[in-house]
This record gives C-alpha cells, structure tokens and sequence, in this order.
C-alpha cells in the first residue's frame, strides 16, 4: 500500500502541502482546496484557472504526483434537488485538471441527505434515491471516459445512510468503486435501523464494501454523546478499527493508496472549513505539526501489522 494525504488538513497553501508531505516522504497528495499567492482557497475543480495553473505548476516543479482528487461533487453540500448542471460542470472542469496532473481517483458522493425543517432525515421515500442513482450513473461515465476511477465515499450522503443504502448504490451504480474512509461510521447514523440511530459499525461497513474499494481514507475517533459530535483521535486510538482494517487490507495484498485525513485540528464537515479560531500563524503551525505526526503515526502502525 501507498501513503499520500488529504493535504489542505496540512495546510492552506499548495507550497506548504507539499512541504508536509516531502518532510513525511511521500511522493503524491490528495488534493481537494488548496491557496496560491494572490488567490483565496478553493477546491481543486473550482478555484479560477489562473490559480489553478499557478498550482500545477509547483506541483510539477517539486515533482510531487497528484494521487487522486477530493471533489466536491455530489457532496454533502449539494442537493440532489440542484440542477444537475451544477454537477456537469463541476465535471468538466475536474477532468482536464486531473489530466494535466496525471490522476487517476476521484472522490464523489450521492448527495446530501434530505431533511426536515428539524434536520430530521427525511423518509426513505422521500429522498429521491433514483434521481440520485440517475446522476451517480452518468457522473462515474464522464470519468471513466476519460480514464479516471470515481470512487464513492461512505460518509454524509445518501449511500453513506448505511450499509443497506451502500450496497443499494453499488447495485444501481455497477461501474461504481468505493474510497472508504475507517473513521465515518464513528459518528455516521445508521439509518436502516428504528430511530434513535445507532451509530455504525466500521468493521461490518468496510467488509460490505471490500469488494469494490479502491481508495482508502485513514481517520479515526471516538463518538462524544455529550456534545453529539467525534473527538479524533491518531489513527488506532479511536473506534474506527485502523489496526484490523489495514491489517485486513495488507494481508490481502492492498496496493492502492492509503490517504491520511486527521480532523483532528480541521474540520471540513464544518460550514467553513474552519480550524479553531485563534492566532492564525500558530493555528496554521498546529495542523502541519498535527499532520506530519498523524502520518508518521500512521506508517509506524502499518509497519507494526503483522
């Protein structure tokens, strides 16, 4: 297996990721936003072209490969009730950057999950799950057409709800591979069952989707009933089940990449993406030392499997 990074976890700045993971020895990052000078933060399929250009360019001059892309496509933070040109768009511009760049993985979702005025999820036939198989169709076409995996995340959106509304997914999506990401389950609902939702299982989630994983996302925490959200944890210190999955994964002989996102001192299921607010230069210091450790940690533990 291959260690790479979500890399704006280390920092804004495309120079400052790629710092991170050379000190790490890593040869690639996952890129989803990232910031270049005279140029805000933004994903890496929708920041202007100029930004864009300004970043592959440093990207190619440090030799650092791009092992696959963190889109917001279909994330969520899009409703499946948004026009769909919205998604083809996004498409389109994702596809020649990926191209430049030599990508082959791209993460994309079904959407987010429907809900009431109470956030409440809405019903099971109210989620409009075949216009989202619909989209989901044609989304992992566009790519494949041009050579590149679309790979499903089990997180926020409807085949993220649970193991059923997973392997509903993949059935109606054949095509369709999987970047599962150990720490989701900790704090995702599991939906199939009555309410109050438990939360799901990484183990059982991991072995529904085994078959077609391509990608792995390495995050790891504990569920905080008190303020129902996840305290993350280094990975194998949570309930995320690191150590057996990976051990899993390299028994069977994995050699897809292997993708670090810490949480731990960002948060991207926030509204803004936001680390904790404080002086920015030593908030800025805490997530690169945060990430450079959660990857060394990282590689000692896989070291350490059988």
């Amino acid at each position: 297996m291959k260690l790479t990074g979500i890399s704006d976890e280390a920092g804004q700045d495309i120079a400052v990721q790629i710092k991170a993971h050379q000190e790490l020895g890593w040869d690639s990052i996952e890129s989803r936003f990232l910031s270049v000078e005279g140029f805000d933060k933004g994903s890496f399929h929708e920041i202007p072209q100029e930004a864009f250009d300004k970043a592959a360019g440093i990207l190619e001059d440090s030799g650092m490969k791009v092992s696959g892309v963190g889109s917001t496509i279909g994330n969520w933070a899009h409703s499946i009730k948004d026009d769909f040109q919205i998604t083809l768009d996004e498409i389109e511009r994702c596809i020649p950057r990926m191209e430049r760049l030599g990508s082959k993985i791209v993460r994309i979702m079904t959407y987010a999950i429907l809900t009431d005025a109470d956030g409440n999820s809405l019903p099971e036939a109210e989620q409009q799950k075949k216009e989202r198989f619909r989209r989901t169709n044609e989304i992992v076409k566009r790519f494949a057409d041009a050579g590149i995996t679309a790979v499903h995340e089990n997180c926020m959106n409807y085949g993220g709800m649970s193991i059923q509304h997973a392997l509903e997914t993949q059935e109606a999506v054949p095509g369709m591979k999987w970047v599962f990401d150990t720490g989701n389950p900790v704090f995702n609902p599991d939906r199939s069952k009555p309410r109050p939702f438990p939360r799901q299982d990484p183990w059982d989630f991991y072995q529904a989707v085994k078959p077609h994983i391509a990608h792995i996302h390495i995050k790891d925490g504990v569920w905080n009933e008190s303020k129902q959200d996840c305290d993350y944890t280094f990975p194998g210190e949570g309930d995320g089940q690191v150590a057996r999955i990976l051990g899993d994964l390299k028994a069977d002989g994995y050699d897809g990449y292997v993708s670090i996102e810490p949480h731990m001192a960002v948060v991207f299921h926030d509204a803004d993406g936001a680390a904790a607010k404080g002086d920015p230069e030593e908030e800025a210091r805490k997530m690169y030392a945060n990430y450079v450790e959660y990857g060394q940690r990282l590689a000692s533990l896989i070291n350490g499997l059988a």
